[in-house]
C-alpha cells in the first residue's frame, strides 16, 4: 500500500547496494509511539470527543473526530507543520497506529491532505470549536497537575513574532520586529507548559489583550491555596495589570522602563565606584516606594545597577513588585522570566509553531492552537517521563533523537511489530520512558463483588 513500484535506485560508490522506498513498511517516526502512550495514559486527545463538535454531515465519514485531531497534533509534533505532508504521512505505519481508529486497520490509511485540511479549516475553525480548542491546552495542563500536584504557580507572559507572507488576513508591519507578521501572546507556567496562547494582528502592542490570555488561567487556579507568582517585561508595566494581580492575590515582579524620577532615586549609585575597575561587575541594589501619575497607590520598586569594566555607563534595571523579599532575591526571581523566551524559541524550533500559512486569520488561530497542543504533549514527556540521564534534552533534541527513530514494520496474524533502530535511544532507555509513563496512568477501578470502588 503506497509503496513505490519503480525499479530500485543504485549508488555509484558501491554497486552492490540497492535503494528501495517502502513507505508503508518502514518509518522514520517510531518514537511517536512513546508520545501516544503518554497521550493514552493521561487521556489527552480523548478530551476532544467531549469538548469538540463534529459538524460534518452524512454517515460516510472515513475518520472520526479524535483520530483526525491526533493526526493534526502528532504530525506537528514530528516536525511536519504543513498539511500537505499528510499526503505521505497517511501511509506511514507509525502515524497510522498513533492516529488509531480506521487508520490502524490493515491496508487502510490515515486522513489525506485534503481531509486534514478540511478538518482544520472547517470543523475546528468554527466559533464553538475554536473556543473549545483554545481552552484545551489548559485542560491538558490541569490533567498533568492531577498527577503531579502543584506546590506553587509561576506564570510568565511574553509575546513573539510569526512572520507572514503575501496577503494573509491580519498581517501588519511591526516596527519592533521590522517585518510583516502576526504578534502572538504566550503564557507559560514554571514547567514550560503553555497555559494559553492568542494570535494577534502584527501591529498590536505587546500587552494588547493580556486579559483575554491571563484571566481564564487565573480563574482555573483560583481555588488553589498555594503561592502564586507572575512575571513580565516592561511591556506589561500597566496599572490595570498591577491591580488585577493584587486583587487575585498574586505576587508579581514586572520590569519598569527607566525615567528621570526613577533615576533620581538611585542617583548616588550612578557615580562610578572609586578605584581600579574589577574584572567582575560591581552590582548594587536599592529599594524604594514609587508612584507614577497613572497609579492609584505607591508600590515598591527594586533597582539594580551594574558597573562593568570597560563600559562608560552603568547598566540599570527597575522592577515593580509587591514581594517583600530582599532586593537581590527579587531581581533573581525576575531574571527567571528569561526561561519563557527559551520556551518560545524551543516551540519555534521543535514544532515550528510560527509557520502559519493559511490565508484567513481564523484558520491561523486554529493552527496555532494545534501547535500549542503538540508543544505541550512534547513538554509533558520531557518533564514527566525522561530518566535522569537524558532529562536535559530539549524538545528539539527529543524530536531528532527520540521521535526520529527508524523502524521496520512486520505484520503477523495477531501482532504488528516495530523493529526499531538502536542508535541515540537504546532499548533500555525506551523501556525506562514507557515505565515512567505507565506510572502516570490512572489505575483501573478495583472490583469488589462486581462493583467498582
Amino acid at each position: 500500500m503506497g509503496d513505490c513500484q519503480k525499479s530500485d535506485l543504485r549508488v555509484g560508490f558501491d554497486r552492490m547496494l540497492k535503494l528501495k522506498f517502502l513507505g508503508s513498511q518502514v518509518t522514520t517516526d517510531a518514537g511517536l509511539l512513546a508520545y501516544r502512550e503518554l497521550d493514552e495514559a493521561l487521556g489527552l486527545t480523548e478530551m476532544g470527543a467531549v469538548v469538540l463538535t463534529d459538524s460534518r454531515q452524512g454517515s460516510n465519514k472515513q475518520h472520526q473526530l479524535v483520530p483526525l485531531l491526533r493526526q493534526s497534533i502528532f504530525s506537528r509534533l514530528a516536525g511536519y507543520e504543513d498539511v500537505n505532508d499528510a499526503e505521505r504521512l497517511c501511509i506511514d505505519p507509525a502515524m497510522r497506529h498513533v492516529v488509531g481508529g480506521r487508520a490502524a486497520l490493515s491496508d487502510k490509511r490515515a486522513a489525506s491532505a485534503s481531509e486534514v485540511g478540511r478538518f482544520e479549516t472547517e470543523t475546528l475553525s468554527s466559533k464553538s470549536n475554536l473556543t473549545a480548542l483554545m481552552k484545551l491546552s489548559g485542560r491538558w495542563v490541569d490533567t498533568v497537575h492531577q498527577r503531579k500536584p502543584l506546590q506553587q504557580l509561576i506564570l510568565d507572559l511574553d509575546s513573539s513574532v510569526s512572520e507572514t507572507y503575501g496577503r494573509q488576513q491580519g498581517t501588519a508591519y511591526n516596527g519592533h520586529f521590522e517585518c510583516l507578521c502576526y504578534h502572538p501572546l504566550f503564557l507559560f507556567n514554571q514547567f514550560g507548559d503553555l497555559e494559553s496562547v492568542l494570535l494577534r494582528r502584527g501591529n498590536k502592542a505587546s500587552a494588547k489583550y493580556w486579559r483575554r490570555v491571563l484571566l481564564p488561567v487565573v480563574e482555573r487556579y483560583r481555588h488553589l491555596s498555594i503561592p502564586k507568582f507572575f512575571r513580565g517585561d516592561a511591556a506589561f508595566a500597566i496599572p490595570e495589570l498591577y491591580g488585577f494581580l493584587e486583587a487575585e492575590q498574586f505576587w508579581y515582579a514586572i520590569r519598569l522602563k527607566a525615567n528621570a524620577v526613577l533615576e533620581r532615586e538611585i542617583a548616588p549609585l550612578l557615580t562610578r565606584p572609586v578605584g581600579r575597575p574589577s574584572h567582575q561587575p560591581k552590582v548594587f541594589y536599592h529599594s524604594f516606594q514609587y508612584q507614577a501619575k497613572s497609579w492609584q497607590q505607591a508600590r515598591r520598586v527594586v533597582a539594580k545597577v551594574e558597573w562593568h569594566a570597560g563600559e562608560l555607563f552603568p547598566r540599570i534595571g527597575f522592577i515593580v513588585t509587591n514581594l517583600s523579599w530582599r532586593s537581590k532575591n527579587v531581581v533573581k526571581f525576575y531574571n527567571g522570566r528569561g526561561t519563557a523566551e527559551q520556551w518560545i524559541k524551543g516551540g519555534k524550533n521543535a514544532v515550528k509553531w510560527t509557520k502559519l500559512s493559511c490565508r484567513t486569520f481564523n484558520d491561523n488561530q486554529t493552527r496555532l492552537q494545534l501547535f500549542a497542543l503538540a508543544y505541550n504533549l512534547g513538554n509533558f514527556l520531557r518533564r514527566l517521563a525522561l530518566p535522569k540521564a537524558v532529562r536535559h534534552w530539549s524538545l528539539t533534541t527529543l524530536r531528532d533523537k527520540l521521535i526520529k527513530i527508524g523502524a521496520k514494520v512486520t505484520k503477523h496474524s495477531k501482532y504488528v511489530t516495530f523493529q526499531l533502530a538502536e542508535v541515540a535511544v537504546t532499548r533500555n532507555l525506551f523501556a525506562a520512558i514507557l515505565n515512567r509513563i505507565a506510572q502516570l496512568a490512572i489505575p483501573p477501578p478495583v472490583l469488589v463483588c462486581g462493583m467498582p470502588v
